[in-house]
């Protein structure tokens, strides 16, 4: 006879959301620490965004052919920011679990805004500082 499944209890996504948010943040006060994700939630999506033009740029198929996949008129075109090489997310999570990776996401920050003028002055650079532990943000 077959035995029956234990059902397993299951928190709502929500609150297991929260949880693993409250355990990354560790000491930085909650009002901070939505710069920090956001931050990286944009540098992830902006760089997904380029990668994507990128890889078409660079198979040259159709109306893309003969185009420069390190053009940032290409982009531009696009409506799609252009992320210099240093600022790119495999870059960066290569760099992951160096002890240095604040600094590498904050150039990465200065780069794309030296790239792209309508983004200065407006992400954060605040990856380098004493209370970020940078062993919690890997992946």
């Amino acid at each position: 006879m077959a035995k029956a499944a234990k059902e397993i209890k299951q928190e709502p996504l929500e609150k297991q959301l929260w949880k693993a948010a409250d355990k990354l943040r560790k000491n930085i006060d909650a009002a901070e620490y939505k710069h920090v994700v956001l931050g990286l939630m944009f540098l992830k999506y902006i760089s997904d965004a380029f990668g994507e033009l990128h890889d078409r740029l660079k198979a040259g198929e159709g109306e893309l052919a003969g185009a420069d996949p390190e053009d940032k008129d290409e982009y531009q075109a696009e409506n799609v920011f252009f992320v210099p090489a240093e600022a790119r997310w495999p870059y960066l999570v290569a760099r992951a679990k160096q002890p240095d990776i604040g600094l590498h996401v904050d150039a990465a920050m200065d780069a794309i805004e030296q790239e792209n003028p309508s983004l200065k002055g407006v992400l954060p650079k605040v990856y380098a500082r004493q209370n970020l532990d940078p062993t919690h943000w890997v992946n």
